[in-house]
């Protein structure tokens, strides 16, 4: 399943690589990709919200809401 999140703090290209390393290292994501510009972050898997949002902020960043 695809979904699309809105991440703030990200500023980067370093911050994009810095949350979808944290994202993929979660079993259940198959893949992911930044775009610091929009704000948002592409997701595929069956990873749920709550694992997708820790992985967010224990890269450092938050889940807009």
């Amino acid at each position: 399943m695809a979904r699309t999140i809105r991440v703030d703090g990200m500023s980067c290209e370093g911050c994009e690589s810095t949350v979808v390393d944290s994202l993929n290292e979660l079993s259940n994501v198959e893949g992911a990709s930044a775009d610091h510009e929009a704000g948002t972050v592409s997701v595929e898997g069956e990873a749920d919200d709550e694992e997708l949002r820790a992985a967010v902020e224990g890269a450092g960043y938050e889940v807009a809401t």
